[in-house]
């Protein structure tokens, strides 16, 4: 029997039009724009200004714009997954929302969220399902409206996040394209130094939680980066060991568009020069679980058939991981 790889085949996103820039921010919090752009590389991020607009809205459209350059026949699709840290509202999922928004009737649907690795994850779980046999068109979305959980007076948060969604189509392949290989970690210490406290289970949302706006986003900055260089790099550095790459064989680094210089102690771990890493950091800032398909979408032109790329991401909790996959077309 011929193997079956999970291979991306379409990929589409979408950012809202309203830009929060640094000089902005400069108006907001303590903060300039030198300050911001150096210890991080983001000059603007994209806001979803529609208080009546969720994640949903952001991932229907990631998804409306592949499957409109693509071509698909939604009711194709056998399922949806929504790699999210944001969704709409607690208990009923966004996913089967959106899969009924786009016209995948005939998916299943469901949620995924391991913060800023929910794409990363959510590329393992699609290639599942495509080696299985059982599938033979799985949508991954990540999306996420970051603006509905960030403090504007916390100039620690508000700087990095932004708003934004994108989209891949996965599909058997039997030329040796598709995913390859995957290195997927998570460590629980992560839990205490990046996270919303209040709206689970075990701080459920009051007006005094509200009042101490514990329903915003926390992080330890120094604590995060150090953990992320650690992280990020050193799966990127094991997946090619493993696989027996070099830098020479390998075509681009997809990075989660975290902070720059993590991307950049990633690149260097693994010896690859600044032509070969995708950034668009500076446009969009961190979109959490938008950032891996993002990036892919806004480099799409620029890829090859049978391109080596090394996808990596951190994400709170902690979780962490790279996959590394051949680009099909």
């Amino acid at each position: 029997m011929t193997k079956i790889n999970a291979a991306i085949t379409a990929i589409g996103g979408y950012v809202p039009d309203y830009v929060l820039s640094n000089e902005m921010l400069e108006q907001m919090v303590e903060t300039n724009d030198e300050w911001i752009f150096t210890r991080t590389g983001i000059k603007e991020r994209r806001i979803l200004k529609d208080p009546d607009k969720g994640t949903s809205y952001l991932a229907i459209k990631a998804a409306e714009d592949l499957i409109n350059k693509k071509g698909v026949d939604p009711r194709e699709i056998d399922l949806v997954i929504l790699a999210t840290a944001t969704p709409d509202m607690p208990v009923a999922l966004t996913a089967p929302y959106v899969a009924t928004e786009i016209g995948a009737t005939n998916a299943f649907a469901f949620d995924l969220q391991a913060a800023c690795s929910s794409f990363l994850y959510g590329t393992s779980v699609a290639a599942r399902y495509i080696e299985s046999g059982r599938y033979k068109k799985v949508l991954l979305i990540g999306a996420d409206k970051m603006s509905s959980i960030i403090d504007y007076t916390d100039r620690a948060t508000c700087i990095i996040f932004g708003d934004g969604a994108g989209a891949a189509l996965f599909e058997p392949n039997f030329e040796g394209f598709g995913v390859q290989d995957e290195i997927l970690k998570s460590d629980g210490i992560g839990r205490n130094y990046l996270y919303t406290k209040a709206g689970g289970s075990l701080y459920p949302i009051t007006e005094e939680r509200l009042k101490n706006k514990e329903h915003f986003v926390f992080q330890d900055g120094k604590t995060v980066f150090k953990y992320a260089v650690s992280g990020m790099s050193g799966v990127a550095e094991e997946i090619l060991k493993r696989n027996n790459l070099t830098k020479d064989d390998v075509q681009w680094l997809a990075p989660h568009q975290a902070n720059k210089r993590i991307i950049d102690a990633t690149a260097q771990r693994i010896g690859l020069e600044e032509n070969k890493v995708m950034i668009n950091i500076h446009k969009y800032g961190n979109t959490t679980s938008g950032t891996l398909p993002l990036v892919l979408n806004d480099y799409e032109k620029q890829l090859k058939k049978g391109d080596n790329i090394v996808l990596a991401a951190f994400g709170g909790g902690f979780t962490w991981g790279a996959v590394y996959l051949k680009w099909a077309y």
